[in-house]
């Protein structure tokens, strides 16, 4: 049983959707049919009047594709962070010729609203404005899950751009989409399809804003894909284009505001659990994501993840980079946020405990 936070357990339905024959995406008129039925599909659950694409590429391809189609050399840039992929968005932006302004926080806070306000005033007073900021909803590595608005509050009153990594909460918690300029999202998290696709919602002045950058880039470009009707890109990836569809088809027959609270159940589930066998999370102070719990245990996370697997057929995910062998997490994300399911993992893990 797999319950990792990404890539989690595909549904049958999905699979079977994903082995059927698939068109020929760069002649058939159906499967560019197919793409723009799944865009507007997946724009009901950004719900945002934004455009929404779908690129071929793991969920990392549009976090730097949105740095890319965005940022020009010498570009400053707010990058607010308290995780990884907080950190990681500013080696993108430095990777672009971009200026990062990092405005970071501990692992285990919520992100520094007074830094980024702090920030924001001390360019708007030097008239060296940002030109845009990046932030993550959820950061998976360490099961926090951000209050965006008050960043996004302070980003609108200084006209500033935003890029929010939402590829571990959309689909499975409500995003405020409607305020981002660029929301990114993937497949293989809260969908339950299999990796290979990037989600992004889009706003009308990001695109104007993209437009004035005109990226030399095609891979990590979001330009080509604002049209397709003459055709895409590159050759997509059709059969993960299938499945992404019946994915999004069983959230939205579910219903969001049921998806939702199944995913909310699953998480309090596991934290109880957790708290009766001693555990503790590991960032105590910040908000928990109902998508993925992240348990602190020193120095013992790989020995469980291999016992789990080995002797009850259970397979977590321990943290990444320094927190490796500190973190043991357990996704309860799309076809994951089942009570039972939780409860058989916390089973196992009590008995290895």
């Amino acid at each position: 049983m797999l319950l990792t936070p990404g890539p989690t357990a595909v549904p049958e339905p999905v699979r079977r959707a994903m082995a059927r024959e698939q068109p020929n995406p760069d002649i058939e008129e159906r499967f560019r049919v197919r793409y723009e039925d799944l865009t507007q599909k997946l724009a009901e659950v950004y719900d945002a009047d934004h455009d929404v694409v779908v690129p071929g590429g793991e969920g990392i391809l549009g976090l730097e594709a949105a740095i890319a189609s965005l940022v020009e050399p010498g570009d400053r840039v707010l990058s607010v962070s308290n995780g990884l992929y907080g950190d990681g968005f500013a080696d993108f932006v430095e990777s672009y010729g971009g200026e990062p302004t990092v405005v970071g926080a501990d692992y285990t806070d919520s992100l520094d609203v007074a830094g980024v306000e702090a920030a924001l005033d001390g360019a708007a007073d030097e008239n060296d404005p940002f030109k845009l900021a990046t932030m993550v909803h959820c950061e998976t590595p360490t099961g926090t899950l951000t209050n965006l608005d008050p960043v996004l509050d302070a980003l609108s009153d200084h006209g500033v751009l935003s890029v929010v990594d939402a590829v571990s909460s959309l689909g499975g918690t409500p995003v405020p989409t409607e305020r981002i300029d660029v929301c990114l999202g993937g497949s293989q998290k809260c969908f339950s399809a299999p990796p290979g696709l990037t989600t992004a919602a889009i706003s009308d002045e990001a695109w104007e804003a993209m437009e004035v950058r005109d990226p030399s880039s095609l891979y990590t470009n979001f330009l080509p894909w604002r049209d397709v009707s003459g055709g895409f890109p590159y050759t997509h990836l059709a059969a993960n284009v299938a499945a992404l569809d019946a994915a999004v088809d069983l959230l939205l027959q579910e219903g969001l505001d049921a998806v939702y609270g199944r995913h909310v159940a699953a998480a309090e589930l596991c934290r109880e659990r957790g708290e009766k066998l001693g555990l503790d999370l590991f960032a105590e102070d910040a908000r928990p994501s109902p998508t993925v719990t992240a348990f602190h245990v020193p120095g013992r996370a790989t020995d469980l993840q291999k016992t789990l697997a080995d002797d009850h057929d259970v397979v977590l995910s321990t943290g990444l980079a320094d927190l490796a062998d500190d973190i043991l997490r357990v996704g309860h994300m799309g076809y994951g946020a089942d009570t039972e399911k939780v409860d058989r993992a916390m089973d196992a893990l009590e008995a290895v405990l």
